[in-house]
């Protein structure tokens, strides 16, 4: 999954287990600076700045040019529109459906374009979809709407902490918490017991990702007129679809949204995007198909630099500014990264940054 630029790294098996050894080549090499014993795991400390913010000086020292690539993108709210449509189509002929089709539709069609819609709202949380923040929040809502839950206001907030703060502690809900590290790894009886807690947490991750922020902040997003929009928008759609077509419906988004954040190739994206596998880079980019489905989230490092670029220009970054991205440890393999993290027994919920000291 992960490599470098650079000269090839020494590559060292951790773990025995055929698992790890069949997909050791697909995964990039593995991690061996991590205690051997799960019980003496801990998070990566930094005491440095998050990089992103020098790295963007650099670069528009050097290319002053690249501030023309920032902006809105027109064309967002016409995909999230489409996106809409074809989700609102499906569901309607859902009820049809037998049962394998059904699960079969949802999990390659459904979570597909619901990843997408994540992914959307990602966008319009950096204010990327349009002009004003308000238009931005309207389509955010618009996107919002297969999802069954209402979280595109919430989902701002938390996010534009994380960018400030990367993996500062009690602040960056990106990070997982000392419970899941101990629920996951430290309180694993061996390489099996913990390939198998990482394989359940990563087909149920959408809750961590969803209860996170309620626990770590939730007192972040105050209760104002966006959020009651949101939520009363939302109850209206799922009932009006609920009446008007049928529970199929519902069920549809609702298994669309949680395979979405399941194991599936798109969803790959939340591990490879922070957790530490090679050295001490702690964001990786990929720059592979998949980011055509994913408004190019994979062009992570691009994003993080400059969070004011939207999705569409991304790419022209990397090639205007090659010389501060081609040496940077890569992902090659969203699927592949959900795989190393399930079967290289070195990589666990601690394989994360994390900063003590808030930045504003």
């Amino acid at each position: 999954v992960i490599s470098s630029g650079v000269a090839p790294c020494d590559v060292t098996l951790t773990c025995s287990a055929r698992p790890c050894e069949r997909f050791a080549n697909a995964m990039g090499s593995v991690r061996s600076d991590h205690s051997d014993s799960t019980e003496e795991r801990d998070f990566l400390f930094a005491d440095n700045l998050e990089p992103h913010a020098t790295r963007r000086k650099e670069i528009l020292k050097a290319h002053p040019e690249i501030t023309k690539l920032m902006g809105p993108e027109w064309r967002t709210k016409y995909l999230v529109a489409a996106t809409v449509a074809l989700q609102i189509a499906l569901a309607c002929f859902a009820k049809s459906w037998s049962f394998w089709t059904f699960v079969a539709v949802s999990y390659v069609v459904g979570a597909t374009a619901n990843h997408s819609l994540f992914l959307a709202i990602h966008e319009l949380a950096h204010n990327l979809g349009a002009k004003s923040a308000s238009t931005n929040k309207i389509i955010g809502m618009v996107a919002n709407l297969p999802i069954v839950f209402p979280y595109c206001i919430t989902f701002k907030p938390y996010h534009m902490a994380h960018h400030r703060n990367q993996g500062v502690e009690g602040v960056d809900t990106d990070v997982p918490t000392l419970f899941e590290g101990y629920l996951i790894t430290k309180s694993s009886f061996g390489r099996v017991d913990h390939m198998i807690r990482k394989a359940i947490f990563m087909f149920f991750q959408i809750f961590a990702y969803a209860l996170r922020p309620m626990f770590i902040k939730p007192d972040l997003v105050p209760l104002d007129f966006w959020v009651l929009c949101n939520f009363f928008v939302m109850a209206f759609f799922d009932y009006f679809m609920f009446v008007t077509v049928g529970w199929q419906a519902v069920v549809y988004f609702l298994l669309s949204t949680f395979f979405a954040g399941s194991i599936h190739p798109t969803a790959g994206h939340f591990i490879a995007e922070h957790y530490v596998m090679e050295g001490d880079a702690e964001t990786y980019s990929y720059y592979g198909p998949l980011n055509r489905l994913a408004y190019n989230v994979g062009y992570h490092n691009e994003h993080h630099d400059f969070p004011n670029i939207a999705w569409s220009n991304l790419p022209k970054v990397k090639e205007i500014a090659p010389e501060y991205y081609d040496n940077l440890p890569q992902c090659k393999s969203w699927p592949g990264a959900i795989l190393r993290y399930i079967f290289d027994d070195s990589i666990s919920p601690f394989s994360r940054v994390k900063r003590h000291k808030k930045y504003e």
